[in-house]
């Protein structure tokens, strides 16, 4: 596979139009990064340069850009079919996808609704929550608990139940109510520059427990977490945590949601994270790298005890009143198909646990440099904190992001937290110049 295509430049666009997603738009439209082509690991924006792409897009390019496989299962099946409803009819396509998927998920997992978003997974499998325990007889189980510093896409269920308070403040007057957050279990001052998962902070989890005697369990229908909270900063589960969580809500009748939107498909090492940290949950949402990133799909992986539950009442009667116009599109379908082949014939879970120990030595080869004050790591993915400087918090990030952009490499900067998650196809000499380049950028910025 070429690293990246012919350089071509591509006229620049009127920006004026388009209102950007979480994005400072002026502060972008004064001095736009704009990319215009992919292929392996590099991008090209419209003046040709090259830029290593060491975030996998937004998380989800695992297979790397512009893999034929897929834009020709993509074209195949626009020709046959572009689109079929999936009320009250269905297509062969995404029944294939949904079998393949199980094959992969952790046991008992074996049903699979799709949506098209991580946004819309975490909502589809909070109301999926909502309906299993009216279906079996508790409807009083309405309260769902999440976390501190977590994210689970916008919708209005998702930034209910996550903990990151820009995302949830200029709209907490209309957010659901019966929600509570277990505490973060990001600890610096005690865990700081961790090989892998931390140590300490499995305890967090007795919190839990507290939620359950202050509420009572009858009332509980589920707890969401996700096993290592991306977007937040790469923040990893102590050792012991996750399994405290599963003990905790099998103990009560909770619901467990692991939200996977970013740690499924191999980013930790494993098909899923639930796997690697051995620890199945009753319900996983997907996204992202489930297509490559190459066409807008999601999927919530469900328990089969979940699923049969709502199976009830005369056969002519829908279910569950939940869907989406696109839920599993045939065109995405497609792409899915042809990205777990990919993923199992170049064994990319497995590289990326074999490359694991050579990312870690790389990445911990920063600590020291300035105003480096973490650095957490697993699989392929790794969050730097950075203190903050005297001008505020994120300006530090911004620069060190911008200026790494500018030595033509992407990474992702949330606030004074600088993140990597590169394509699984990465070789040795792309993590050295990601390193390389970071360190430059750090050292600069200062």
């Amino acid at each position: 596979m070429a690293d990246s295509p012919n350089n071509t430049t591509h006229e620049h666009p009127s920006l004026e139009h388009y209102w950007m997603p979480f994005t400072a738009n002026r502060q972008f439209k004064a001095s736009p990064r704009l990319l215009a082509q992919a292929e392996g690991m590099y991008y090209t924006d419209i003046n040709g340069n090259k830029v290593l792409d060491s975030t996998a897009g937004l998380w989800c390019c695992n297979a790397g850009h512009g893999r034929r496989e897929i834009s020709e299962a993509v074209s195949k099946q626009i020709r046959e079919m572009d689109y079929a409803p999936s009320f009250q009819m269905g297509h062969p396509i995404a029944f294939e996808l949904a079998e393949r998927l199980t094959e992969l998920s952790p046991e008992g997992l074996n049903k699979v609704f799709f949506t098209n978003s991580g946004s819309e997974s975490v909502d589809t499998a909070l109301k999926m929550a909502l309906c299993y325990h009216r279906a079996n007889g508790q409807a009083s189980r309405t309260r769902f608990i999440g976390r501190e510093m977590g994210y689970h896409g916008v919708g209005f269920g998702g930034i209910s139940v996550g903990g990151l308070s820009n995302n949830r403040k200029a709209f907490s007057g209309q957010l659901l109510q019966g929600v509570d957050h277990l505490p973060h279990t990001l600890d610096i001052q005690n865990s700081a520059f961790s090989r892998g998962l931390p140590s300490l902070g499995a305890e967090k989890a007795e919190v839990l427990e507290q939620l359950v005697t202050l509420h009572g369990a009858e009332n509980i229908a589920a707890v969401i977490v996700e096993p290592m909270s991306g977007s937040a900063g790469v923040i990893l589960p102590p050792q012991g945590y996750l399994k405290r969580l599963r003990e905790i809500t099998q103990k009560y009748g909770i619901l467990l949601i692991f939200d996977e939107v970013i740690t499924a498909f191999g980013r930790v090492g494993a098909a899923f994270a639930s796997q690697r940290w051995g620890v199945i949950p009753d319900m996983i949402t997907t996204a992202k790298a489930i297509n490559n990133g190459a066409i807008p799909m999601g999927a919530v992986f469900v328990q089969d005890f979940i699923h049969d539950t709502c199976m009830q009442g005369p056969t002519e009667l829908i279910e569950f009143f939940h869907g989406y116009t696109y839920s599993g599109h045939p065109v995405a379908a497609a792409a899915a198909l042809a990205t777990l082949s990919i993923y199992e014939n170049e064994q990319l879970f497995e590289r990326s646990f074999e490359l694991e120990r050579y990312f870690e030595e790389a990445v911990h080869s920063l600590k020291g440099l300035p105003n480096v004050i973490d650095i957490r790591n697993t699989g392929l993915v790794a969050g730097f904190q950075l203190a903050p400087n005297s001008e505020g918090i994120g300006k530090r990030g911004y620069r060190v992001f911008e200026r790494c952009f500018h030595q033509s490499t992407l990474v992702r900067a949330t606030g004074d937290i600088i993140a990597m998650s590169p394509p699984l196809i990465v070789e040795k000499h792309h993590i050295d110049q990601m390193v390389n380049s970071l360190s430059d950028a750090i050292q600069a910025v200062g």
